[in-house]
């Protein structure tokens, strides 16, 4: 139990301190990820014998619930409304006729059987959310024409059809008696079902329970989370899809406090991540993919050239897409995690293949998040898609609450420069505004005309600040000892491009100025601009 447990803990610590210096990489971070797990695996530097595949499936499987349901929590609807029907069609009939033409073409040239083939095509029919966010966003690639926001959606949402697409793949090559169109009906009809009720439920428990611990609501949404998936998933269902509708019922509903859950769910889906890629390099063994290596590139060259292209030509083009949308948004389908866990889950299916599956859809995702991966900024350029004026963080994951404000209070003490003036001759900036003043022991409403006196407490209201990578706060407790104790502010030299924001002294929280005096047993907040 210590053992993989302490592995565990050495991974994430890797990848935490990795993460930073592989943003700077050219390559997507979450190939080194998978590169990590490889390094640990049978044939790396540390051998760790590990082929448990129903391990691995339970795990990925939980990880993949997350990055569904926050896949669908972070999508801005209003942003995405312009392209939802093309998404939708991507999602859908796009992942059909992408698995059929894969399909086609293994069974055609490769001489698999038909049912094998298009095994193998549903299992890759699904682009993958984490790896088009992760590049998207670590090279803050902005698209024109809402892209960003159609691949959003398009990836985010097709899955389930890839999933569902395998499971009866999976029944038929295991000689079942199906009835497909049931079976379509039954994994759609209670998948969005499940998923509108469970959504509306979590949404009205929200607005109405009074939690006493501030985290209440969170495990609230987590626990929401599982449910959303579990419950279709025992009911026969499409659990990823009642996940993700669940998603996107919550995050564009008004939620309290929605900030604190984007931030908690952040660092949920980027955990699930780096665990499922890093699972997966640890699962497979390397000395095995040479003999899969060229039907793997024959299919990943003919899905990336020919079958994701004609998919995305033939949707998007009745909407009078720019050819150079079709073009970025056909190369931007990158397969990933989801991918080798539909195969996994095949393989645990009883699914007998010519190719090993698992090792065949692993060196496919290996060599598409590699090359298409690798290029997607190159050829966004090439293409002239990256759109400056626009904010990515705003379609994507990093979704911000476009109404969140904070609360800024001044202590209008003895000799202050207000005292005796009005509101309307502070000339205060435009977006700053004076929404209350506590005098004595009465709360007032301000406008314009009113005088600030000594001894008032005036409250404004700010738009929040959401861009925290480019601004890290440090700690620096001052002791009998340090150098800074019982010198004021303007007296001390700090680091460069370092500031002193903020003294905690005692119960009390300081804002300071040049002639403030550092005491022992002050903690100083120092802010400097993000690296």
């Amino acid at each position: 139990m210590s053992q993989p447990l302490l592995l565990m803990g050495v991974v994430i610590l890797i990848c935490i301190v990795m993460n930073r210096f592989i943003q700077r990489l050219a390559v997507p971070s979450l190939l080194i990820f998978i590169a990590l797990g490889m390094l640990f695996g049978e044939n790396g530097l540390f051998r760790i014998p590990f082929d448990d595949y129903q391990v691995s499936s339970i795990i990925c499987s939980i990880s993949l619930i997350f990055i569904m349901f926050y896949g669908g929590f972070g999508t801005n609807l209003s942003a995405a409304r312009p392209v939802l029907a093309k998404s939708i069609l991507l999602s859908t009939v796009g992942v059909a006729l992408t698995a059929g033409l894969c399909g086609l073409f293994v069974h055609l040239v490769l001489g698999l059987s038909l049912y094998e083939s298009l095994l193998i095509g549903a299992v890759i029919s699904s682009t993958d959310a984490a790896s088009v966010f992760n590049i998207l966003r670590t090279n803050r690639l902005s698209l024109k024409y809402g892209s960003a926001s159609l691949l959003e959606i398009e990836s985010g949402s097709n899955d389930p059809v890839s999933y569902m697409l395998t499971v009866i793949l999976v029944s038929l090559l295991a000689g079942e008696s199906v009835s497909v169109p049931l079976m379509l009906l039954s994994q759609v009809a209670i998948g969005i079902l499940c998923g509108v009720v469970i959504g509306k439920i979590a949404v009205l428990l929200l607005s109405r329970l009074t939690f006493s611990d501030e985290h209440g609501k969170t495990i609230l949404v987590f626990a929401v989370a599982l449910v959303s998936y579990a419950l279709p998933d025992c009911l026969g269902g499409n659990g990823y899809l009642s996940a993700y509708l669940c998603g996107i019922l919550m995050g564009n509903s008004s939620i309290a406090h929605k900030r604190q859950l984007i931030h908690f769910f952040d660092v949920v889906t980027d955990i699930s991540q780096v665990i499922i890629f890093f699972l997966l390099g640890l699962l497979v063994t390397p000395a095995e993919l040479p003999a899969v290596f060229v039907p793997a590139l024959c299919i990943m060259v003919f899905l990336t050239l020919i079958a994701r292209p004609a998919a995305v030509f033939a949707l998007l083009l009745p909407f009078r897409s720019p050819l150079r949308q079709i073009g970025i948004v056909s190369w931007a389908g990158l397969r990933g995690a989801a991918s080798i866990v539909f195969a996994i889950f095949a393989v645990l299916g009883g699914a007998r293949t010519s190719y090993n599956l698992f090792n065949l859809v692993f060196c496919i995702v290996l060599l598409s998040i590699a090359l298409q991966g690798t290029l997607l900024p190159w050829v966004s350029r090439k293409l002239d898609m990256i759109d400056p004026a626009e904010d990515v963080s705003k379609t994507f994951n990093d979704y911000q609450e476009e109404n969140d404000v904070d609360f800024v209070k001044v202590h209008i003490e003895s000799g202050h420069p207000w005292i005796g003036r009005s509101l309307a001759e502070l000339q205060l900036p435009h977006n700053l505004l004076a929404v209350m003043i506590t005098r004595d022991s009465d709360n007032l409403v301000p406008d314009g005309q009113t005088v600030l006196q000594d001894g008032d407490l005036l409250v404004f209201a700010a738009r929040a600040f959401e861009d925290r990578e480019n601004l890290s706060l440090r700690e620096i407790p001052i002791d009998r000892s340090h150098k800074w104790n019982n010198r004021t502010l303007r007296e001390i030299t700090t680091p460069q491009h370092t500031l002193i924001i903020l003294i905690q002294r005692g119960t009390r929280t300081m804002i300071p100025d040049g002639g403030t005096r550092i005491q022992t047993g002050d903690i100083l907040v120092l802010a400097q601009p993000g690296t």
